[in-house]
């Protein structure tokens, strides 16, 4: 009964679950369509929250009839409706009406890695004297090894996908969309800063390198294995947005 229930409510064109009963003897196929429309909103309207961009980019009733489709097809594995959106960014990017917008789905991408970082674990910025120290030893630089914050993610895109998202935070958004460049690739670095998701467009360079470094690579290794970057600047911007938790400097082998 739970499997048939489940299977049918997020598709309507599915008869209603055999065995199914009302309190007052009502046709339970009404009330049980009711119910299927509110889940059906309810998840929508969870996206909403989550990819505001991406709604206004395409209007709400674009959205909420290619949300609908991605709920039909995509349930929730988690009854924390704040974590519902795991892989719509690629349903965007498949969805032949869209196709027009070839920007859309790294949007996407963008607001959920939003909602990571929102969503991540709290850590302390180590103190800029620390910092500080670990820098002026120049001999170890090459070998040091920086914690990033745990909500700190980068994107890399082909598309203005950070001046996409910025005009939208602006009072004018029309104006602020008529300056931007659809011919611009854009790299952006995603971090919680106290209480604000924090999201910067950084050189593409400095995206591969960030992404080095939370795979675990030394500092002169991801800065000699990364594109053309100021790295003086990206360091200075990682500490300025408190996202180095953790400089460790080599371990010496006696």
């Amino acid at each position: 009964m739970s499997a048939a229930f489940a299977y049918t409510l997020l598709r309507p064109e599915a008869p209603c679950p055999a065995g199914l009963k009302t309190w007052n003897g009502s046709d339970p196929a009404q009330r049980f369509a009711v119910y299927r429309n509110n889940v059906i909103v309810s998840l929508v309207d969870a996206l909403a929250d989550s990819f505001p961009v991406v709604q206004a980019l395409v209007g709400e009733d674009f959205f909420r009839a290619m949300a609908a489709e991605f709920a039909r097809g995509t349930p929730p594995r988690s009854p924390v409706l704040a974590w519902y959106g795991t892989g719509f960014a690629d349903f965007v990017a498949d969805f032949p009406p869209a196709a027009g917008l070839p920007y859309l789905a790294d949007v996407a991408r963008l607001e959920w890695l939003r909602v990571e970082a929102w969503h991540a674990a709290d850590a302390d910025p180590l103190p800029l004297a620390e910092m500080a120290a670990r820098l002026a030893d120049a001999a170890a630089l090459p070998a040091l090894r920086l914690t990033l914050h745990p909500s700190l993610r980068v994107l890399r895109s082909a598309h203005p996908v950070v001046s996409l998202w910025a005009a939208h935070q602006a009072e004018d958004v029309s104006a602020a969309l008529g300056a931007v460049d659809f011919a611009d690739a854009e790299a952006a670095l995603v971090v919680r800063d106290g209480l604000d998701v924090d999201i910067l467009r950084i050189e593409a360079g400095a995206a591969e390198f960030v992404d080095k470094l939370l795979r675990g690579a030394a500092l002169g290794e991801a800065a000699q294995a990364s594109g053309p970057f100021d790295l003086p600047a990206t360091l200075g911007m990682l500490l300025r947005s408190g996202a180095i938790i953790e400089a460790a400097p080599a371990r010496r082998i006696s």
